[in-house]
């Protein structure tokens, strides 16, 4: 407790998203660095979740805004269920599906998860779900134009009096109170992404403009732009570093589906991390020193889809960057123009009552079962206002799916037969169901990844690294990885570089960044 309370005191900003400070004497909880009057010590409870403060009846301060602090850097490097759980949360797979759906993605009963969450986060699924989805309306509210009974539907909430209920447990007033005159109602969201300074932008957004797919993303004028496949349809998001914090405009087609692109753009960028605990390790190693005090906070560029990842990991192995982009934008521009046919799949159909696409697997049960409170006129609405909600998709279909990757003829492969072979085996498993995502059990994938003809422990730990977000993956046999070494002065043989990284742990991943940049 002396510890918070010095954080609190300091109002040291570090902290924030580590724990939160609710204050008997205002009923208000806040962000380690808030601005206002530092509370007496007996007045104050700390928490290890927003949603933990609110379950104990604290209103989020409209001060220092404690929702909209980065998440803690343990949910996000730790590999455990509770971690991965907290992921998945983020991600808003309670939200479609409920409880039992993030119990069977985990291998754990629901009363298991429920204790697990409890212990470590002071609230369980569900009332860490309902804070999200109060953040989430929050954040449409004041940013779109919709009325307030179609953002209830769109974060998540079963009913209207659950969410004037949850919205004033937490926030302390109406939503009402919140809205904006001027907001558009044209699925555009303008956001801004906060982080744990230092952040290394140029490093971070170099690394993606480098590996841009003609259709799949693009960097130009200092801006990152890139498709999105999201739970409810397309979109499209577009970053850049602002002081203090990222900006992103979203264009979604489905603004159901805020809450998992702004998780995912979060995740791609490696926002969560906490560079002051990764320098501090690595600054230590006097090989690394110098370019962790040059650059310091350089971050670990992650995924927002696990199948794209693999495919780029497959694609890359053994040949140059630049080389791997040219053969996967062949591949993805050969993919979106396969059409439904082509894909065995039915062409599109619209519900009569709401407008959406009512093909199977395009929704999900809960969904269709209209258990989420799902309405008839407020699903019409929200297909009313999706056509104006894809500007620019026409241009950037995104990646192929595992689906038309198994479409595609032979010739369209621009790679040796064996390799064309992994690819199709890569996404037969993932349409079979392997998972590459920030919930996945980080061993099992790799073991299942090892499995497919054609993948090593290179292209493995690739994924691991990218895809699934391991922050302790070096790949010491890597080219790039040895050039890098030795031109840091640190041995660039295979097994001496991995002895010698063992006093990196558990941050190799970020000196895998760091010797690719040195290279």
């Amino acid at each position: 407790m002396d510890r918070y309370y010095r954080a609190v005191s300091s109002r040291d900003s570090r902290f924030d998203g580590v724990f939160w400070t609710g204050v008997t004497s205002t009923g208000i909880y806040c962000r380690p660095s808030c601005p206002a009057k530092t509370p007496k010590v007996e007045n104050c409870r700390f928490f290890p979740s927003a949603a933990a403060a609110a379950r104990s009846g604290f209103r989020a301060c409209k001060r220092c805004a404690p929702d909209a602090v980065p998440g803690s850097a343990q949910w996000d490097s730790r590999a455990d269920v509770t971690a991965r759980a907290v992921r998945l949360i983020g991600d808003g797979v309670v939200d479609r599906g409920g409880v039992p759906e993030l119990a069977s993605r985990l291998g754990y009963t629901e009363r298991h998860l429920h204790r697990l969450l409890t212990e470590e986060l002071g609230a369980g699924p569900l009332a860490l779900a309902r804070t999200q989805r109060a953040q989430t309306a929050k954040t449409l509210i004041g940013k779109t134009g919709l009325s307030l009974s179609e953002i209830a539907f769109a974060a998540g909430f079963g009913s209207i009096r659950q969410f004037n209920d949850t919205f004033r447990e937490v926030y302390g007033c109406a939503p009402s109170a919140l809205r904006r005159e001027d907001a558009p109602v044209d699925g555009t969201v303008s956001l801004k992404l906060s982080y744990r300074a230092p952040l290394h932008a140029a490093s971070l957004f170099g690394f993606l403009a480098m590996r841009t797919i003609a259709g799949v993303d693009d960097f130009r004028d200092g801006r990152y732009t890139r498709a999105l496949r999201l739970p409810h349809g397309p979109a499209t998001a577009t970053l850049w570093p602002e002081d203090g914090h990222v900006a992103a405009l979203l264009h979604l087609s489905d603004v159901r589906d805020l809450t998992p692109a702004v998780a995912r753009c979060r995740r791609l960028l490696d926002l969560d991390a906490d560079p002051a605990a990764v320098d501090a390790v690595l600054g230590a190693d006097p090989a690394l020193s110098a370019a962790v005090t040059a650059e310091p906070g350089v971050r670990l560029p992650r995924s927002v889809d696990g199948f794209e990842m693999a495919v780029r990991a497959v694609v890359g192995q053994q040949i140059s960057v630049s080389g791997a982009r040219t053969v996967l934008a062949r591949l993805c521009a050969a993919a979106a123009a396969l059409d439904d046919a082509e894909l065995g799949r039915p062409a599109p159909t619209r519900h009569p009552a709401t407008g959406l696409d009512d093909r199977p697997g395009t929704r999900t049960a809960a969904e269709r079962s209209g258990s989420f409170g799902e309405t008839a006129g407020m699903s019409a609405r929200l297909a009313a206002v999706s056509p104006k909600l894809q500007p620019g998709q026409g241009t950037m279909p995104g990646f192929p799916t595992p689906e038309q990757v198994l479409a595609l003829p032979d010739e369209v492969f621009a790679m040796p037969g064996a390799r064309r072979r992994t690819v199709r085996a890569l996404a037969e498993a993932v349409r079979d169901g392997l998972r590459l995502d920030a919930g996945s059990d980080r061993a099992a994938t790799r073991e299942a990844l090892l499995a497919l003809p054609g993948v090593g422990p290179w292209t493995a730990d690739y994924v691991a690294l990218r895809a699934l977000g391991d922050p302790d993956v070096l790949l010491t046999t890597d080219l790039g990885t040895r050039r890098g070494a030795k031109a840091l002065g640190l041995p660039d043989d295979p097994a001496a570089l991995a002895r010698h990284a063992e006093r990196w742990r558990p941050w190799r991943s970020y000196a895998q960044i760091r010797l690719w940049r040195a290279a």
